[in-house]
């Protein structure tokens, strides 16, 4: 198998991509509710919510929300689902990994590591496993 993988990297780098000055992450939330409204008949009025980013280096998930900025009741194929003000939908988990980690995840998933290729800048990993049953031949 052949696992992409965003690395764990400085979280100024991590923050910039998921709060990005010109808008493109916020965009690519905000399209959820524009989907919602025309999908399932909804009534979001986006200019009511706001993208947020947050980053746990940690863990390294990297977790975006759309904030409600005030309270409203929006209506979604004709149920109402109310927000206080400042209330977040949690639209994105976008886990980072350290190949340390990445070791484990095939090891517990009945993998072998075989092999990691990096980007130049470490940013992203391709890993390629094999199944540890079939001796990874």
């Amino acid at each position: 198998m052949l696992l992409g993988a965003d690395l764990k990297k400085h979280p100024q780098t991590v923050r910039a991509a998921y709060a990005d000055p010109e808008g493109i992450t916020s965009r690519f939330n905000l399209n959820l509710l524009q989907r919602i409204n025309r999908e399932l008949q909804a009534d979001f009025q986006l200019d009511q919510f706001l993208h947020e980013a947050i980053y746990h280096p940690m863990s390294g998930a990297a977790e975006s929300f759309l904030v409600s900025l005030q309270e409203q009741t929006v209506h979604i194929q004709g149920q109402a689902i109310h927000f206080q003000a400042f209330e977040a939908i949690h639209t994105e988990i976008s886990q980072k990994y350290s190949l340390e980690g990445l070791e484990k995840l095939a090891l517990g998933s009945g993998f072998q590591p075989k092999a990691h290729f990096l980007d130049q800048k470490a940013y992203f990993s391709l890993n390629l496993w094999a199944h540890a049953k079939s001796g990874g031949e």
